[in-house]
């Protein structure tokens, strides 16, 4: 929901992209099967959350590990731009599964 800005870094068997989000921006509910995935926030503020948990602040410095087949999502705050750097691990049969969208309720809930 929203715009966000991808400029792909890839490598023949990596994927790394730098990905910017303007405030309340946010990515659909995703899940990376296989090698997963990290996030390297250099920018902003912004949350990431896995379906059934609280969601997680995050600021610049901060690092997400996320494992494969974790159901997720990452975006802005309301009032902040948020930019990360997105490194997905390479493994044999690795798949990105897109879900529902993070309704506006549940974004809403975010402090």
């Amino acid at each position: 929901t929203g715009t966000s800005y991808l400029a792909l870094l890839n490598q023949p068997g990596l994927i790394v992209a730098n990905v910017t989000f303007e405030p309340g921006c946010r990515n659909f509910w995703h899940i990376h099967h296989e090698g997963g995935q990290i996030l390297l926030v250099t920018g902003g503020r912004g949350w990431y959350q896995e379906f059934g948990q609280s969601a997680q602040a995050l600021n610049v410095g901060d690092v997400v590990h996320i494992a494969p087949g974790t159901k997720h999502w990452h975006g802005a705050a309301k009032d902040s731009w948020f930019s990360h750097v997105a490194i997905e691990i390479p493994a044999e049969g690795a798949s990105n599964e897109w879900c529902e969208p993070v309704t506006d309720e549940e974004y809403a809930e975010l402090g």
